[in-house]
């Protein structure tokens, strides 16, 4: 049969790529070039045709080059196929960009055969027809990805962002080989469409909760959530084509593994709920410190933090097929953002700015927020709300909350007719755009992923606060204008673009991994705490003495007025905090309590 073959040339085409980079020139291999690109063509041209296979003759497993189900085999089915496809295009795009992005470098041919190297672990990750071949695919993958993050082993950035990469990563790998052996130990197979198929059926409950704990343990290093989201931020030391290649399915292998066991997860909610812990705070926070970054590669890294974590919420609130439709937006969005970053600063200061920036009051942020609901009521009830589940509908929501900023844009005082005709009719193609795009995604994993099922009080306590912290969150965002350049503000900011210092913890640990000198536990957290708030007072200080640009000085209080309007503004600065901090830190509170009681 072809699924038994075509599979495999994918990452075969690109295995031997790696090989003809590392044996060709090191410095500018032209003709070598040539052919890993078209090594890169051959496969995509088998991830299509795969596809196609998989459209006339079903989802099957190919044979296996092993025993009991451990070995080496290919899985065809839409979860692979969507998955294949994706990091075969990055893949081609990533290599072609960094033939003439690396075109003069020293080392070009050995990175480029780590880039398709990589690649090729990707690819076999993502066709795994047997969990042991999973494992040692997702390995390799890490293994690969440290030589590129070494590209220059010089840098002191790109040794720190390799080192924390290569700790959590073994911390991940040994999480990922724990659930193997428990799956191997209650399904007695390491086919992975046999182990799906029983926990479909409801087989292995009995030690699903430890399988899916691991399971998810792993997909949350692996994907960069908080508080090991460290390396992901630094990995700007490294050429582009890195940054825009982990988004071919290696920052997002978290998400393609708890989607590959889905019917496992399903089987400890309790891990569910985990998750969307987890993975709503890193999307909150991942979102707010990606508004403080100044540099473009440092921001999109930041952004790619908060979608991760918003995938990983996804995957815990069981909308598996979201995940994956959620999984392929963001990797061909973001690749292209990071390959395209180099043109970013001079495209943005070429726009023409006419005159002042409407900026919205709160009755402008009240009424944005209960029309980008109205709006998303309506076009849900035209796409049949009532047989959607619980959990999209929140999710759709949320989506909606960001359309909610936009239309605050349009509806302030200042603002063009024009400004508020666009955001509304954004505002209607993105509710419109989310049901079909959720249709379609349904409907292509239909048979493949299990049904999103009907919320308990546990599920039900996760969606309501879900809401209520990115609302919160979202309505906070929107009033940021009236009191971002506020000298309050400045504490704020600056703790904000450091992460709240979780990175700096994570560097103190590494240079000091046990105690410090006087054997007191977490002193080095302490130490390291001491030292970033030593350097937050001197930058609050300069901060403060920093006067307020030309267009907000209406909106400052004047220094000879009342002090009335001065406390007014003050109060919206308390009001915005107080919300930003209560959306994110309420959502893991309250879920905690939850689950004690």
């Amino acid at each position: 049969m072809l699924s038994d073959i075509l599979p495999f040339l994918a990452p075969l085409a690109l295995i031997v790529a790696s090989v003809l980079a590392f044996r060709g020139a090191a410095m500018r291999p032209v003709a070598v070039l040539r052919i890993i690109e078209k090594a890169t063509l051959v496969a995509l041209a088998a991830a299509v045709l795969s596809s196609l296979t998989l459209m006339t003759e079903g989802s099957a497993t190919s044979g296996l080059i092993g025993f009991s189900g451990m070995g080496i085999s290919a899985r065809l089915d839409a979860v692979s196929a969507v998955m294949l496809l994706l990091v075969s295009f990055v893949g081609w795009v990533v290599v072609r960009y960094a033939a003439t992005y690396m075109d003069g470098e020293p080392q070009q041919g050995p990175f480029t055969g780590w880039l398709c190297a990589t690649l090729a672990a990707v690819m076999m990750l993502v066709i795994a027809g047997n969990i042991l071949q999973l494992v040692l695919a997702w390995i390799a993958t890490s293994l690969f990805l440290h030589k590129l993050l070494l590209h220059y082993p010089n840098r002191v950035a790109a040794q720190s962002a390799a080192r924390k990469k290569w700790i959590t990563a073994r911390i991940g790998d040994g999480a990922l080989l724990v659930a193997v052996v428990l799956l191997f130990v209650k399904y007695g197979t390491g086919d992975i469409a046999e182990i799906l198929a029983a926990a479909r059926m409801g087989e292995g409950q009995g030690g699903a909760g430890w399988i899916a704990a691991a399971l998810a343990f792993a997909a949350i290093l692996k994907s960069a959530q908080f508080p090991m989201h460290g390396w992901l931020t630094e990995v700007m030391e490294t050429p582009t084509p890195v940054s825009a290649l982990l988004h071919a399915g290696v920052i997002n292998a978290g998400g393609f593994l708890l989607i590959r066991f889905a019917d496992v997860m399903l089987l400890a909610p309790g891990v569910l709920a985990i998750l969307v812990i987890i993975g709503g705070f890193t999307a909150l926070f991942g979102s707010l410190v990606m508004l403080t970054q100044s540099a473009v590669k440092t921001s999109l890294a930041w952004s790619t933090v908060a979608q991760m974590g918003f995938m990983i919420l996804q995957c815990g609130l069981a909308l598996f097929p979201l995940a994956l439709l959620h999984i392929v937006a963001h990797s061909l969005y973001k690749a292209h953002a990071f390959l395209a970053s180099g043109m970013a600063v001079d495209s943005i200061a070429a726009i023409r700015r006419p005159g002042p920036v409407a900026i919205p009051n709160n009755l402008a942020v009240g009424r944005a927020f209960l029309i980008a609901l109205v709006i998303y009521g309506v076009v849900a009830f035209f796409f049949g709300a009532t047989g959607k589940s619980p959990q999209a509908i929140a999710l759709g929501a949320i989506l909606i909350f960001g359309v909610a900023y936009l239309l605050a844009q349009g509806l302030a005082d200042a603002a063009p007719r024009v400004l508020t005709q666009r955001t509304a009719a954004f505002s209607v193609a993105a509710a419109v755009g989310y049901f079909t795009l959720q249709n379609g995604a349904e409907w292509l994993m239909n048979g493949t992923l299990p049904a999103t099922p009907a919320p308990g009080p546990l599920e039900w306590a996760l969606i309501v606060l879900t809401l209520l912290s990115f609302g919160l969150v979202a309505v906070a965002q929107a009033m940021l204008p009236l009191w971002a350049y506020h000298p309050a503000a400045a504490g704020m900011r600056v703790h904000l673009s450091n992460g709240f210092y979780a990175n700096a913890v994570f560097d103190e640990l590494l240079r000091s991994p046990t105690t410090s000198k006087s054997h007191i536990p977490f002193a080095a957290i302490l130490k390291a705490l001491k030292n970033q708030l030593v350097s937050l007072n001197t930058f609050v200080q300069k901060e403060l003495k920093h006067p307020a640009p030309d267009w907000l000085k209406s909106r400052t209080p004047k220094e000879n007025g009342s002090n009335a309007n001065g406390r007014k503004q003050f109060s919206g600065l308390g009001i915005s905090i107080a919300l930003i901090l209560l959306g994110m830190f309420g959502l893991p509170i309250f879920v905690a309590l939850f689950l004690v009681v």
